[in-house]
């Protein structure tokens, strides 16, 4: 069987994308979800471009199954390269049925035939239209491995800057996201968090709570429902205040992190990554650097959320998931039934970049619903429960050896990177992932997350190979077998580790050459589209003509995202304060195709600015029994006031393929203000965040 681009190869189906109205409408139906990254306005454009039709008369219809194709979850910088390659030959394909149907009836050439909005023009004229056609089922089919799709110096709508088409609804408060959904006689439920993790609830007495509120109760999983809001949260503290669990201490001692790390890296799972080349001597010095990052919590402004209904054995959920079939079979997995029984429709919630707590919340609210049949049940988390029980990205640790010549130049590179896996994402396991699927009854284990296989990114050792010109070089990672703190996927996965030791490497082995930090880079680099990044980034900064001030250091940063996606490259001006603050960020990023080039310049922009978060704030804290970041004031993340300004440059090439820029920039912004606190401060740092006190230690 023929292989067709992206997604399209496992949902050939026409029709499964697409579906053109006799009104003069165009619905598109991808798989991929709406996260705050402006997917559905990109597909949109490609839509539009291939079928030559306005924008305006696109509608991109919200992932639900069984209705969208099945594109698995909206993460890893995939969506444009993998939904917008597929819908791109898919409505190529379309547009070359609907004028061989129209070429036929009337005897005019294909050649001979263009398309203006829409309509069909001959040599004299008119000749049909899509939506004069509309109704007769042509899309039911496979897609032709034939189709091609425009050129790129055809395109008139991809490649130009749009307007997001799902900004007006937020910026004038439509009732978007799933936080606003109300159903008609729907309830309000609230669940009851134990008070560490892995407790037991031994006990649960009995007393009268607010208003019609009712208790549902399966093994550990308590939760609250009421008619009002404010009801249902009182019920819940009251309850909390009535149940009496079993706990103990599970979680390692927070200031010993690193130190649990290596030891519990003796009974983990260790496995190459990467090993070339035979290291030739002379070797004049060695330069061996541990780096260490914490357990990152994705913090998202407003809590998981989500509706659930029962109707007899069937039930409909709405939700924020990344991935709505994955979610549906760990559903399914869970309550022991066929997948075909559960209806799951996507809807907007708190952007996210990674596996946060949508998912959970999903699972929490079709067990209240499941109470009340045939009632609609909305199930909102707490700040607490965001911030304390979603997954993690894992805290991790790397040992780097980097062996340098005579002349400074790197000749040998070895890493060893220690980290639990970094996807516990629903539907990729036998048995279902989601937090209350281990509380129930009969619960189901929770297993060690995974990493997802390096071609397809990876997850721990994602970006662990340097990318510069090293003759000989070793990789290896130990996947963590015990996991206190249930880990997944978090923007950039183990990159933002990763990028930072190779590059905060790279620059004192440059200040050991005696060379400019840039200056090395390009001298280790042979990929044109690296230098070029670089260079363009140095020119946006003034690199060459900067001058030192008190107080203030520049750095660089530098990555191909999973060494297969993006360039980008960041200049970063840190100022030594109190603490460090990031003022100035210049970004330079290549992306192959950009569909909509504000959407890309947005993308790596927020990017570094959540880089920047997590390099000067972001750890999430813990005791022995639970996470104690569960309040903003505990997890403190980049206020607008200390936003830097930034500057960006997109290098365009209409020609290459797309890749995504959602996660591009964000690790080489740590590395960049890592450098900038080297200049200033004349300190290397070892640990993230670079707060004082973490500062102090190095």
């Amino acid at each position: 069987m023929h292989r067709l681009p992206g997604n399209l190869q496992t949902n050939r189906r026409l029709s499964q994308w697409l579906a053109i109205h006799p009104e003069g409408k165009v619905t598109i139906t991808p798989g991929k979800v709406e996260l705050g990254q402006g997917i559905l306005t990109t597909l949109s454009q490609i839509a539009a471009e291939e079928l030559e039709v306005d924008l305006a008369r696109i509608e991109a219809r919200a992932a639900s199954t069984p209705d969208s194709p099945d594109e698995g979850v909206t993460s890893g910088s995939l969506s444009t390269q993998d939904s917008g390659g597929a819908l791109r030959h898919a409505c190529a394909a379309a547009r070359a049925i609907f004028l061989g149907v129209v070429a036929q009836r009337v005897g005019v050439p294909l050649e001979a035939i263009r398309v203006e909005d829409g309509i069909f023009h001959g040599p004299a004229g008119p000749i049909g239209s899509y939506w004069a056609l509309a109704d007769q089922a042509l899309l039911d089919c496979d897609a032709p491995a034939e189709a091609r799709p425009r050129a790129p110096g055809e395109r008139r709508i991809a490649g130009r800057s749009v307007p997001r088409i799902d900004l007006p609804d937020k910026v004038f408060g439509a009732a978007r996201y799933v936080h606003d959904l109300r159903l008609p006689g729907m309830l309000h439920a609230r669940m009851v968090r134990p008070p560490a993790r892995g407790a037991r609830l031994a006990g649960l007495r009995e007393g009268p709570l607010p208003g019609a509120a009712q208790v549902v109760r399966d093994g550990d999983f308590l939760a609250v429902l009421a008619e009002a809001e404010w009801e249902a949260e009182a019920a819940a503290a009251r309850l909390a205040a009535r149940a009496e669990w079993e706990v103990a201490d599970s979680l390692p001692e927070q200031a010993l992190l690193t130190d649990w790390l290596r030891e519990a890296a003796t009974r983990g799972e260790r496995s190459p990554v990467e090993s070339r080349g035979d290291l030739a001597p002379p070797v004049a010095r060695t330069l061996r650097r541990s780096f260490h990052r914490p357990y990152l919590a994705h913090a998202s402004i407003a809590p998981s959320c989500a509706v659930a209904r029962w109707e007899g054995e069937r039930v409909e959920v709405f939700t924020h998931s990344q991935g709505p079939y994955n979610l549906r079979a760990d559903l399914a997995k869970t309550l022991r039934c066929d997948p075909a029984l559960i209806t799951v429709r996507h809807r907007e919630g708190a952007g996210c970049y990674g596996h946060n707590g949508a998912d959970d919340v999903a699972l929490d609210a079709v067990l209240a619903a499941r109470a009340v049949p045939n009632t609609p049940v909305r199930l909102l988390w707490s700040r607490a429960e965001e911030l304390g029980w979603s997954p993690f990205s894992p805290a991790m640790l790397v040992d780097v050896e980097a062996d340098l010549d005579t002349a400074g130049t790197i000749v040998g590179w070895r890493s060893h990177i220690v980290s639990n896996g970094h996807s516990s994402r629903p539907g990729r396991d036998p048995e279902p992932t989601l937090l209350s699927a281990s509380m129930l009854a009969t619960p189901f284990a929770v297993k060690p997350s995974i990493n997802p296989a390096m071609a397809a990114g990876g997850g721990a050792p994602r970006n662990g190979i340097p990318l510069y010109r090293i003759p000989a070089l070793g990789v290896e990672t130990t996947r963590l077998l015990e996991m206190p703190i249930r880990t997944s996927a978090l923007r950039g996965l183990g990159a933002t580790l990763n990028v930072w030791s190779i590059e905060s490497v790279m620059d004192e082995a440059a200040a050991l050459a005696g060379l400019d930090p840039l200056d090395y880079r390009l001298r280790h680099l042979d990929d044109p589209r690296a230098i070029a990044v670089l260079r363009r980034a140095a020119d946006l900064a003034g690199w060459t003509g900067r001058t030192r001030r008190e107080g203030f250091g520049m750095g660089i940063g530098f990555a191909r995202y999973k060494n297969t996606g993006a360039w980008a490259a960041v200049i970063a001006e840190v100022e030594a304060l109190d603490r460090v603050f990031c003022r100035r960020l210049w970004i330079a990023g290549d992306v192959g195709e950009a569909v909509n080039p504000d959407g890309v310049l947005n993308q790596l922009e927020g990017g570094a600015i959540h880089g920047a978060s997590v390099a000067l704030l972001e750890e999430v804290r813990f005791d022995r029994r639970t996470v104690t970041s569960d309040q903003w004031e505990g997890y403190p993340i980049l206020r607008f006031s200390e936003v830097p300004q930034v500057e960006l440059a997109l290098i365009d090439r209409p020609e290459e393929p797309f890749l995504g820029a959602g996660e591009a920039s964000m690790a080489p912004t740590i590395a960049a203000i890592a450098g900038g606190i080297t200049q200033a401060l004349g300190i290397r740092p070892r640990q993230l965040p670079f707060t004082p006190e973490n500062l102090a230690r190095a």
